[in-house]
């Protein structure tokens, strides 16, 4: 009983410290579950930028955890520099409505380059561990994210985003984002523009390639503990020399 126990606790240990390090990929699912919930919270203007904070460390982490190449760390620099004059600016702007629309630009742009290096990493691995199965989350939660400002954003400067003069909160957003990434449709929001319409069929197509791709790699290489000790044992054994080939 309790030989099967410690690999279980040894496992929970690890994970538990997995979502607290900085050096993890699940401290960096922490982060977006809390500006997730932030985002479909937040009410005033100084809230937004409070959250524009939040992405940035998050991005900023998934970049570096991810080893992001040199060219993605500088477009990320541009994004996130972009994102703090916004957010400071919309301190002290009167003009709300644009205020916001360049925020929710700052947010697309920064949820969109962290995933690229994390699906990078997990497809360049030879072996599936944890971390890979957190990153793997991770990248998808990037992405529905990202739409969700992306509409934000298309919806700010434009006509209203969704049909029937239903307002594009950022809830409503970031509900239609993950439900068109998962391909649920349930049909009560709907893209009003052409723009609008082709993100969406953009993000549908993006999530079902995400599933072809790096889901797919998680399942091929991936094999529980006890079996990568069964295949260690037999190549042991396979190493040692028959007994009727000692001298």
């Amino acid at each position: 009983m309790s030989a099967v126990t410690e690999p279980r606790r040894a496992r929970r240990r690890r994970l538990a410290r997995a979502l607290v390090s900085p050096d993890s990929y699940g401290s960096i699912l922490v982060l977006l579950l809390i500006t997730y919930v932030a985002s479909a919270t937040a009410t005033q203007q100084w809230q937004r930028s409070l959250i524009v904070v939040l992405q940035v460390l998050t991005v900023s982490m998934a970049l570096r955890v991810a080893g992001a190449r040199r060219v993605v760390l500088t477009i990320a620099a541009i994004a996130l520099a972009y994102a703090i004059v916004v957010a400071v600016i919309g301190l002290f702007s009167s003009e709300s409505d644009r205020t916001t629309g360049h925020l929710f630009i700052a947010s697309a742009a920064l949820y969109f380059l962290a995933p690229l290096s994390i699906l990078r990493s997990i497809v360049l691995q030879q072996e599936v561990d944890q971390e890979t199965v957190l990153g793997a989350i991770d990248a998808y939660l990037f992405l529905g994210m990202f739409f969700a400002y992306a509409y934000q954003a298309i919806g700010a400067f434009g006509d209203p985003f969704f049909q029937g003069g239903i307002e594009a909160t950022v809830p409503r957003s970031l509900f239609f984002s993950f439900t068109t990434l998962t391909t649920t449709g349930y049909g009560n929001l709907v893209p009003a523009g052409q723009l609008g319409q082709t993100v969406a069929v953009g993000e549908m197509l993006l999530g079902q390639l995400f599933l072809v791709t790096a889901v797919a790699k998680v399942i091929t290489v991936w094999r529980p503990a006890r079996w990568r000790a069964a295949d260690q044992s037999s190549a042991s054994a396979g190493d040692d020399p028959p007994p009727s080939a000692a001298v």
